[in-house]
C-alpha cells in the first residue's frame, strides 16, 4: 500500500534537514544516540523512506529541532538552555513544523486505520514489557534448569509461540522503544509504569493488586470448571459461558498404550481425554483486551489470553498475521474509536494449528465490550 502524502512530506523534510548539513545517516545516528537510547542507521533510513516511511516518536523530532537549530550542527544533541537567542527561535519554529507534520500523519492514520499495519501496537513512547507466565516446574524441559550446561531461559516461559510472535511484531513496530519480556516474578515498578502486554494465564499474571483491579473492570472473567483440568473458560457479566469445542478422535490407542493420569497431569493434557477416549481440540476461545494502565494513563495494558495456548496464539495473531491484520485493525479502530475495549473470539484449530480470527466474520466475534457503550446503557 502506498504511503500517505502526509507521511511522505515528513520523511522528505527529515531527509532534507540531514542533507542540508551534508550529514550521512551514520553521522545523524551517532548524534541522536545518547546513553541507553541508540538510534540505528536503519531507523534513520526508515524515517526518511519515500516508499514506506515509519513515524518517528515526537521526542525524537525535538532532538532533530535542537540539532538543526544550531548555527553549526554539533556531534551531539544540545540542551535547549545551551542555544542562543537566534538558535532558540529557529528551534521553536522547526519543532512546531515537525510536530505539525507528524500530527498530519497521525490524523490521516486515525481516519484510515488500514493504512498502518501496526495501528494497535505503534506506541508513541515509553518502555514496553511483555509479561508471560512461567511453566510449572514439573512441566519444564530439563533445559530450563540453570545448572544444565545447555540452559535456555526461554524454556521457563509458557505460551512461547505467542510470546515470540508478539515480541517480533512489537519490536518491528517500535524500533526506537525499549521492549523487554519478563516472567511475572521479574516485573518491577519501572515495568509497570510503561506499556504492558500480558500473554496468557491472566491468573498467573496478576502481579499486583492494582492490576487486579484493572482486570476487574472487564465484564469478562476466566474461571475454573469441574469438567476442564488444563484450561479456564470465560464467563461474561450476564452469566454466559464461552467454552472450547472438543471432538472425539477415531484413532484410539491400544489399552497398553493409554497414558496414566500422572502422565497426563505432567503434560497438562488431561482435557484431551475422556476416560479412555482421546479427544481433539477443534475450537478454542481467545480474549483480546486493551485497557489504560492504572500506574500511568498515557500507557496501556493489552491482554492476550485463551482457554488453552491455541487461544492465546489466536489472540496475538489476530493483529500480527499479515493475511488479516489490516482488516482486523480497521475493524477495531472503527468499532472502538477510544481504543479501550474487550473482545472474545473463536479460534478454530485445524490439524493442531490455530487459525487466525478474521473479525470481519461476525461468527468469530463472540463478545464485545467498551466502557463508552457500558456508560451509555439505559
Amino acid at each position: 500500500m502506498a504511503p500517505s502524502p502526509e507521511a511522505v512530506r515528513l520523511a522528505r523534510r527529515l531527509r532534507d534537514l540531514r542533507e542540508s548539513e551534508r550529514l550521512t545517516q551514520k553521522d545523524l545516528s551517532s548524534a541522536l544516540s545518547t546513553g541507553e537510547v541508540r538510534v540505528a542507521v536503519a531507523t534513520i533510513s526508515s524515517w526518511e523512506s519515500q516508499s514506506n516511511p515509519k513515524l518517528p516518536p515526537e521526542e525524537r523530532l525535538r532532538s532533530y529541532a535542537l540539532l538543526f537549530a544550531m548555527t553549526a550542527v554539533p556531534d551531539r544533541v544540545p540542551r535547549e538552555q545551551d542555544l542562543n537567542t537566534a538558535e532558540r527561535e529557529r528551534f521553536g519554529a522547526l519543532h512546531r513544523e515537525l510536530v505539525n507534520l507528524r500530527d498530519d500523519v497521525r490524523h490521516h492514520q486515525a481516519g484510515s486505520p488500514s493504512s498502518s499495519g501496526s495501528y494497535t501496537f505503534d506506541f508513541e513512547s515509553g518502555r514496553i514489557t511483555l509479561i508471560c507466565p512461567e511453566v510449572p516446574e514439573e512441566g519444564r524441559s530439563p533445559l530450563a534448569d540453570e545448572t544444565n550446561p545447555n540452559h535456555t531461559r526461554l524454556y521457563r516461559y509458557a505460551d512461547l509461540d505467542a510470546l515470540i510472535e508478539m515480541w517480533g511484531h512489537v519490536r518491528a513496530s517500535n524500533p526506537e522503544l525499549r521492549v523487554r519480556h519478563r516472567l511475572p516474578s521479574e516485573v518491577s515498578a519501572d515495568h509497570l509504569s510503561g506499556h504492558l502486554i500480558l500473554i496468557g494465564g491472566i491468573a498467573w499474571n496478576r502481579v499486583t493488586s492494582r492490576l487486579l483491579r484493572v482486570l476487574d473492570n472487564l465484564p469478562i472473567r476466566q474461571l475454573t470448571v469441574p469438567d476442564l483440568a488444563d484450561g479456564e473458560i470465560f464467563r461474561s457479566r450476564d452469566g454466559r459461558e464461552y467454552r472450547p469445542v472438543w471432538e472425539e478422535r477415531k484413532d484410539v490407542p491400544p489399552d497398553e498404550e493409554l497414558p496414566s493420569k500422572a502422565e497426563l497431569e505432567a503434560e497438562q493434557a488431561q482435557d484431551a481425554w475422556r476416560g479412555d477416549t482421546p479427544r481433539e481440540l477443534v475450537e478454542d476461545v481467545a480474549l483480546f483486551a486493551r485497557l489504560r494502565n492504572p500506574f500511568n494513563h498515557s500507557r496501556t495494558i493489552t491482554i492476550c489470553n485463551g482457554v488453552y495456548s491455541r487461544g492465546v496464539l489466536g489472540a496475538v495473531r489476530m493483529l500480527t498475521d499479515d493475511a488479516v491484520r489490516e482488516r482486523n485493525e480497521a475493524y477495531l479502530a472503527g468499532r472502538f474509536p477510544d481504543g479501550i475495549f474487550g473482545l472474545l473470539m473463536r479460534v478454530p484449530v485445524v490439524n493442531g494449528e490455530a487459525v487466525t480470527p478474521d473479525l470481519e466474520i461476525s461468527e468469530n466475534r463472540l463478545f464485545e465490550w467498551s466502557p463508552e457503550e457500558e456508560t451509555h446503557e439505559p
